[in-house]
């Protein structure tokens, strides 16, 4: 079984609602929204991610046998509950912002229209899906904001917590604009771009460090970029240059040298000087260890001549924020408008939409939250992505959502881009939505 396709890899209070709403009748529409309460301490922004796989997830709900027995067996489900569970597919609708869009605090990015007891299940494992991805694609974001023009890969798939999410983290980041990834399952099954080069230990491996590059380069000569911190870089510098001539001979071309430890400001100017005056101005600088977006940031004001950087731990951990403040409301059952009134987590009813506005020169400018169908100027972020369970547009490349999002940070105004400082972005809340929220309270007060 793949676990993550298994509609029991969720919390066992959405399983006990569903068969409360059975047993009273509780079995129309609903709709539940997915969005986010605040943005993390030093977060100016969030993009989505994790929409491919919440559908591709949809579009083969289903029970198993095998789970179904399990079910039974546990003694906590009656029979209704159980044949309800094993004719259950996803027969509702989804509205979406698209990966890869820029989002704020309580803006929907989703929105899942189903019968209650079907909805309220999917809740868990689209939080889990969502959240996540959109977590380390706003971390990755900020980490291309720290460093324009440079070379960014993720090599954290070691210390991520567990396998799909050191996976995810690579798809997440790639969308944000990294040029690829060291995990190579992330190749085969999306085409990301992966990166290699060496470990330390296949340096200590030798006796001879000029040995360990010269044998190195020899097996692997592609795209070629050797490890010079194992004992002292710059002396490892001169070795390269020493090389440089006999492996050029072969038609071999070193493009890189990496660094992965020590003062990355003055290491790299002296590796820097050592290439450049030993003929080897073409040799780049890749480096690497426990770097972040603000560590990367100050190594860019520093002017340290750092071609690329390996961003590891900080970003598939998104090791400084590593939650959003995700949920996954309900708006509206049966045609009536439902809110939550509790202190600090209050929410807004209805089926909503976000319109974004745009300054001359392409920024965004401000975003309103209203009633879907309230048909207000500017661009509509939420678009249709299922009906009755179909998709009903191609499911974008990765290519395509790329692109996208490398539009969305290109149209961050300048408060937004400063990864050191926070800034400021409006959210207002349209008049529509304001008078039904004042209408649904009176209403709570009227019932109470």
């Amino acid at each position: 079984m793949n676990i993550g396709d298994s509609p029991l890899l969720t919390d066992l209070y959405q399983l006990n609602m569903m068969q409360a709403y059975l047993a009273n009748g509780l079995t129309g529409t609903a709709s539940f929204e997915l969005f986010v309460r605040r943005l993390p301490p030093g977060r100016s922004f969030l993009m989505t991610a994790g929409l491919a796989q919440a559908v591709e997830w949809l579009a083969d709900f289903h029970f198993s046998p095998d789970e179904l027995a399990y079910l039974e067996k546990t003694g906590r489900f009656d029979a209704k509950m159980l044949d309800y569970l094993a004719g259950l597919r996803f027969t509702g609708d989804i509205d979406a912002m698209p990966e890869g869009t820029v989002f704020f605090p309580h803006e929907p990015i989703l929105r899942v229209t189903a019968p209650l007891p079907l909805a309220q299940l999917l809740e868990s494992r689209l939080i889990n899906l969502i959240q996540f991805q959109s977590l380390i694609a706003t971390k990755a974001a900020r980490v291309m904001l720290a460093a324009p023009g440079k070379v960014l890969v993720d090599f954290g798939f070691r210390r991520a917590h567990g396998a799909e999410a050191g996976l995810m983290a690579a798809r997440a980041s790639y969308i944000a604009g990294f040029a690829g990834t060291a995990t190579v399952l992330a190749e085969m099954l999306w085409g990301i771009p992966i990166y290699g080069t060496m470990a330390h230990s296949y340096v200590q491996a030798h006796e001879d460090e000029s040995e360990a590059f010269l044998s190195f380069a020899r097996a692997r000569p592609d795209n070629l970029t050797l490890l010079i911190d194992t004992y002292d870089p710059e002396a490892a510098a001169r070795k390269v240059v020493a090389l440089v001539p006999t492996l050029a001979r072969e038609g071999i071309t070193v493009q890189s040298v990496r660094i992965d430890s020590g003062d990355l400001v003055a290491v790299t100017r002296g590796v820097r000087t050592i290439l450049d005056n030993g003929g080897c101005a073409a040799v780049k600088i890749f480096v690497s260890g426990g770097l972040d977006e603000e560590s990367i940031a100050a190594l860019a004001r520093s002017r340290a001549p750092i071609d690329g950087y390996g961003v590891g731990t900080a970003l598939t951990t998104s090791q400084d924020q590593p939650v959003l403040d995700i949920v996954y409301k309900l708006q509206e059952y049966d045609g009536v408008a439902k809110r939550k009134r509790s202190t600090a987590k209050h929410t807004y009813p209805g089926r909503k939409q976000v319109w974004r506005r745009r300054a001359a020169d392409g920024t965004i400018a401000g975003d309103v939250i209203s009633l879907d169908g309230a048909g207000l100027p500017g661009e509509a972020l939420l678009a249709p992505v299922m009906r009755d369970g179909e998709r009903v547009r191609h499911d974008p490349s990765l290519a395509e959502i790329r692109a996208r999002a490398a539009r969305e940070l290109a149209a961050l105004p300048p408060t937004l881009r400063d990864v050191g400082v926070p800034g400021s972005y409006s959210v207002a809340i349209g008049e529509a939505l304001n008078a039904l929220t004042a209408e649904v309270d009176r209403r709570i007060a009227a019932s109470r």
